[in-house]
């Protein structure tokens, strides 16, 4: 959760001019970042082989691309004065606070995390959570004395996948897999700097594909393993029996929680695929726009196989879809199942919403379904899941010396079509989230809580979080006027208006 700063607002023009193009060029010219190299096999490994006595080769392939990433995140805090100081009878025995004390004072945190370079001009994937907070982030490389700074080129909390970039040439660049390859049972090499202990190799199997529900993201379809990944092994390389990168090490299921516990052989990571789709978009766009149907999915039990007279389990089922969105306009229906999406057969509602995010907005998809018993194909202009091309945006308002701020302590966050969906809140309603809300906040005096949409602020409409930081930093009167979308569980959503005091200082 970052600290947004009301004095603060981001401003950058761009330049225009006239480029000649060159061909063949290698060389920055104009300071701009060349496009990555990236190396992909995508054939299996061999099966057939007999066990190997040792994967030291593998190891002396795939390590030199595995990096060691030291993050720094700068914290800025409040002294609390001794309130003895501010009496004047009692100052002239503990003295007159120290001016400074006003002042925030910063302090440094730190945090290890692995990555892997993926192009050798420097371009490198790693865990997003591993830099999501990070305002300082260096990069060492084995073998390389040299310590370099990272570049986030850009980040996708969805999926936990961020890139950097380091002002490098000839770097060594991993060889990527094509992890949709990948069996169970399929020998794999963990690679990171666990407990930053320094470079370290574990090895284990692929224990199963395709894992979701875990929590550790929107798009979840991990590989998991039983080779030892720790903390700080995140964002590291997960590498086949041939030394290709197939996965990034993201997280693990550890009875004693993080460090506490360790490893006890359930860990996860990205697969290749799906982090090289992110980081070609990020690369190219800034941003990972993904397609949007406007579906409410559901697995398929024995029950509803049944039910729906289906042959099998294999296949989502439409719940609803949702009105004026893509699938809506064209047909498809609740109660229809969708097994197939542009030529790929559908295993569930997870590889139909996976298959779906990363299509293009704007293309035509081939979806084909069963209604009624019967098969159907229909065709479907995707749209664009609103709020995927924006980077994760939540805002903590806050105030300045000079005066109090009712929406101080207020957390918010870009309203997402998921958000929408998985909160129950009507695709018309538009406006922030709030995430959460001080208890002691002149907002929570009010009436506003964890849950409510901020809809309006002094009549103005909040369409995303730096409307919100702006309209709160221009509010000059003493109260402001919030218009919110309010629901009680298991109550319809309402309208509502609250006036919080803007002139009362807090505690």
């Amino acid at each position: 959760m970052k600290q947004i700063s009301r004095s603060l607002v981001g401003f950058i023009t761009g330049l225009t001019g006239l480029l000649a193009v060159v061909a063949l060029c290698h060389v920055n010219l104009w300071g701009k970042d060349l496009p990555p190299i990236v190396r992909v096999e995508d054939t299996p490994v061999n099966r057939d082989l007999r066990p190997a006595t040792s994967f030291a080769p593998v190891v002396k392939k795939a390590s030199p691309s595995v990096v060691n990433i030291f993050t720094t995140r700068i914290i800025r805090e409040q002294v609390e004065r001794n309130p003895l100081q501010m009496d004047p009878f009692f100052r002239q025995f503990f003295g007159a606070p120290d001016p400074s004390d006003q002042e925030p004072r910063a302090r440094r945190e730190g945090s290890l995390g692995s990555g892997v370079i993926v192009s050798p001009n420097g371009y490198i994937l790693t865990a997003n959570h591993v830099v999501e907070d990070a305002d300082i982030i260096k990069v060492a490389i084995k073998g390389i004395k040299k310590e370099f700074t990272a570049r986030v080129i850009g980040k996708d909390k969805a999926s936990d996948v961020a890139v950097l970039k380091i002002d490098a040439t000839n770097v060594p660049a991993i060889t990527l897999a094509d992890s949709s390859r990948l069996q169970v049972g399929d020998v794999v090499l963990a690679i990171g700097n666990p407990f930053g202990v320094g470079q370290t190799v574990t090895m284990g199997i692929v224990s199963a594909l395709g894992r979701k529900g875990l929590g550790f993201g929107r798009y979840e379809d991990f590989i998991q393993t039983d080779a030892a990944i720790n903390p700080g092994n995140s964002g590291g390389a997960l590498v086949d029996a041939e030394g290709r990168l197939t996965g990034i090490n993201t997280a693990i299921i550890s009875p004693g929680g993080g460090s506490v516990g360790g490893s006890v052989g359930i860990g996860f990571a990205v697969p290749i695929n799906l982090a090289r789709h992110v980081m070609e978009r990020l690369i190219a766009d800034g941003r990972v726009a993904r397609g949007f149907m406007g579906l409410s999915l559901k697995d398929l039990t024995p029950d509803l196989a049944d039910e729906f007279n289906l042959p099998g389990q294999s296949g989502a089922l439409v719940d609803d879809a949702l009105p004026n969105t893509p699938a809506n306009k064209a047909g498809i229906k609740s109660g229809d199942v969708i097994t197939t999406f542009n030529g790929t057969e559908v295993a569930d509602a997870n590889s139909l919403t996976l298959a779906i995010s990363e299509s293009a907005p704007g293309s035509t998809a081939v979806v084909k379904l069963i209604r009624d018993g019967s098969p159907k194909t229909i065709n479907v202009v995707l749209g664009e899941l609103p709020g995927s091309g924006r980077p994760a945006k939540q805002r903590v308002v806050e105030r300045d010396n000079s005066s109090t701020d009712s929406l101080d302590g207020v957390a918010v966050d870009e309203l997402d079509g998921e958000t929408h969906q998985a909160l129950g809140v009507p695709n018309h309603i538009r406006g922030v989230l709030v995430r959460q809300v001080d208890p002691d906040s002149n907002a929570a005096q009010a009436g506003l809580i964890q849950g409510d949409v901020i809809l309006e602020i002094n009549h103005q409409p909040v369409s995303g979080t730096d409307d919100a930081v702006r309209l709160c930093k221009e509010a000059k009167g003493e109260h402001i006027l919030l218009k919110v979308w309010h629901r009680f569980r298991g109550v319809p959503g309402s309208t509502r208006f609250l006036s919080v005091d803007n002139t009362k200082p807090l505690k």
